[in-house]
């Protein structure tokens, strides 16, 4: 997903991994939570694929008890951070989000004036460089727990005041459903879609060990290098990483085998 790559804007390009052998299955593990999980699975049907919504994680989202004053924009590197943003500060002050979606839901959630970066942090960075100049005022980033100290530091380099605060938290699921592990034995799903390597960590972390074979010979498709490495050591066999860092990126890397 959009948030978890933001942080690491200083990632090299993404390798690209084609499978000699399409997966006969039509279902598709999707582990992203909300928000993003059911847009995901609805654009999924809508190519008619069979989607198995199994989150890795669980999104607890905070509100500000104070807010810094005389604001030149709030930056959300993730989704994940619109509800935090839009219940601490005024819908007046600019928004820069990392990607489409993220703009898409800060737009939705009554911000007048939105900025999508169409991208990664990198993108985002260098949008606010142009846009913004740090004698305007301070940046307030919204991130989650153990997020966003990197992309702060980045931006303080180009002499921006950055106010970095919790806008959610993120946890590990603590197991996966029985629907879930029963579709993954019988062959039924060919891919697994994985948006950050947090979340193919916390998903493992809760798959039984001894499902990790029938996990592991689905295809896995990830947003990052990262990601690519947890499924590997997992024992995935192959791994389709997508060439950019969103969601309809991977989801290009789908091949119906007929």
């Amino acid at each position: 997903m959009e948030g978890s790559l933001a942080d690491q804007h200083q990632s090299g390009g993404h390798s690209h991994q084609q499978q000699d052998v399409l997966p006969h299955a039509t279902g598709v593990l999707v582990t992203r939570p909300e928000p993003g999980l059911s847009e995901t699975v609805a654009e999924l049907l809508d190519a008619g694929w069979q989607p198995f919504a199994s989150p890795a994680l669980v999104v607890r989202p905070y509100s500000l008890s104070e807010v810094p004053t005389g604001l030149r924009a709030v930056v959300l590197t993730s989704g994940q951070a619109v509800p935090c943003a839009s219940t601490s500060v005024d819908h007046s002050v600019p928004v820069f989000a990392v990607g489409d979606r993220t703009a898409r839901r800060a737009h939705a959630a009554g911000f007048r004036a939105v900025y999508s970066a169409q991208g990664d942090a990198s993108a985002l960075a260098d949008l606010l460089a142009q846009q913004c100049r740090p004698e305007q005022g301070a940046l307030l980033l919204l991130s989650g727990s153990g997020q966003g100290q990197s992309f702060a530091h980045h931006l303080r380099t180009k002499g921006f005041t950055v106010f970095r605060r919790v806008a959610y938290a993120a946890q590990p699921v603590k197991k996966i459903s029985p629907t879930i592990q029963q579709a993954l034995r019988e062959g039924r799903i060919g891919y697994s879609l994985f948006f950050s390597a947090e979340s193919a960590k916390g998903w493992l972390s809760a798959l039984p060990r001894a499902m990790w074979p029938a996990a592991a010979s689905t295809v896995g498709v990830v947003m990052s290098d990262a990601a690519k490495e947890v499924l590997c050591k997992a024992g995935w066999h192959t791994v389709l990483v997508a060439p950019e860092p969103n969601a309809a990126s991977l989801l290009s890397l789908l091949r119906p085998s007929s």
